[in-house]
């Protein structure tokens, strides 16, 4: 019997993988904070801080990276009626990318590790690794100026990595069937010929409303692009007034990418007439903007200022965004509730304007829905004074993105014929 020259190598258990590959992400994201920390640090910006100060400091950025709110406390460490204590919070949606699309990775590469029914040993390792770490950074980077809740710590940066691993595993298994055994495609096939159909009304109603919220944040974005540009020597000035050095300045233009998605939502907002605040008792709207003294952020150099004659050209983007949804929905070809409509009754031009009211009503729904979700997300307080109030509001945002996007997918559907007419055969 001839003996192996070689050892096998076990193969490693896929919880076990999956703490590596979060790990390796948590590692790979502090980086993106520690680093300015470490170059302001070294070139005397917190010349007031002890090393293990600007690791804490480094540690609470992390949290803040991840959505993860901080509880301030003015004077440090002060108790009874003289303290002021707030809960700083922003979600900063360009930084909160970064563990996102690490995950996104990781999870491609727990996927092609996996069998099929497997993948939750690989992702229970993954989002428990995630969630240690949180808490362990909030509680090493407890100061008495500003702590993270063990709680939130533990449970908010594991939402980021969970939907970066859920993604990426999906984009490689191509199948939900391969991640967790179930062919929702059979079962779809299963149900009866009525039920596939308002399934699919539905789901071209959803991709529709998410059609109109992604062209109206991304001709917002435009929009804020050209504000920036027309508005660069005021924000040059600021950056100069600011006199960071270059670490500083390095610190500085970092975060305001971190925070450039959520400008492009509160743009969006301001599209929508609905506006956005910029701390207690300011208002910013196409029509006219009231606003207080701001921070020293150089990219509030391209807020509007006053009356604006022609502001109320920025509504016209929101029923632009719902003009493309409703053709969209045209050219899908799933307008089955109209169908049903057409067999129930003869009245046709009836039927076809209840359908169309339909259809637009749902679009501009599921549109407000998702906008009110991307208001709430973007919003942020500074915790103390009165910054506890930045960003739109929610509630209106939803009502008058649902409201503008109805009108534009009216159009949109009613020139549907149109614009997809066939030419003629000479």
């Amino acid at each position: 019997m001839k003996l192996p020259t070689t050892l096998r190598a076990l193969p490693m258990p896929l919880w076990l993988q999956g703490v590596f590959e979060l790990g390796q992400a948590a590692v790979i994201s502090a980086l993106l904070v520690v680093i300015p920390v470490a170059a302001v640090w070294f070139t005397g910006g917190f010349a007031d801080r002890t090393p293990e100060s600007a690791a804490r400091l480094a540690g609470q950025g992390w949290l803040v990276m991840h959505g993860v709110p901080l509880v301030l406390q003015f004077p440090a460490g002060l108790a009874g009626a003289d303290a002021v204590a707030g809960l700083l919070h922003v979600i900063p949606l360009g930084l909160v990318l970064v563990p996102l699309l690490l995950a996104w990775r990781a999870g491609r590469r727990l996927a092609r590790a996996s069998y099929t029914d497997q993948l939750w040993q690989a992702f229970l390792g993954a989002l428990a690794t995630y969630a240690i770490i949180g808490a362990v950074i909030a509680y090493v980077s407890t100061t008495p100026e500003a702590s993270a809740p063990l709680v939130a710590a533990a449970l908010i940066p594991p939402v980021s990595a969970g939907i970066g691993l859920v993604t990426g595993a999906y984009r490689e298994a191509g199948a939900w069937s391969r991640l967790v055994g179930v062919d929702f495609a059979a079962w779809v096939g299963r149900t009866s010929q009525h039920s596939r159909w308002a399934g699919s009304y539905a789901w071209s109603i959803l991709r529709s409303g998410f059609l109109a919220v992604m062209v109206a944040a991304s001709l917002a974005a435009a929009l804020l692009a050209v504000a920036i540009g027309l508005n660069w020597t005021g924000i040059a000035a600021i950056y100069e007034r600011i006199d960071g050095g270059i670490a500083g300045a390095s610190v500085v233009t970092l975060l305001q990418l971190g925070l450039l998605p959520n400008l492009a939502v509160w743009t969006m907002s301001w599209c929508t007439g609905a506006g956005f605040a910029l701390g207690s008792g300011s208002s910013l709207t196409p029509l006219a903007s009231t606003v207080g003294p701001l921070p020293a952020l150089p990219i509030l150099g391209a807020l509007p200022a006053g009356t604006l004659d022609h502001g109320y050209a920025a509504l016209a983007i929101p029923v632009l965004a719902g003009l493309l949804a409703g053709w969209w929905f045209f050219r899908e070809g799933e307008n089955h509730f109209d169908e049903w409509l057409a067999l129930h009754s003869g009245q046709r031009w009836l039927t076809s304007t209840v359908s169309t009211l339909a259809l637009a009503g749902l679009i501009g729904i599921t549109a407000g829905l998702l906008g009110a979700v991307a208001a709430l997300v973007s919003r942020a307080s500074l915790g103390l004074g009165r910054f506890t109030d930045l960003g739109p509001d929610p509630l209106s945002v939803g009502l008058w993105l649902a409201l503008e996007v109805a009108v534009g997918a009216i159009l949109g559907h009613a020139a549907g014929p149109l614009l997809e007419r066939e030419p003629r055969r000479s």
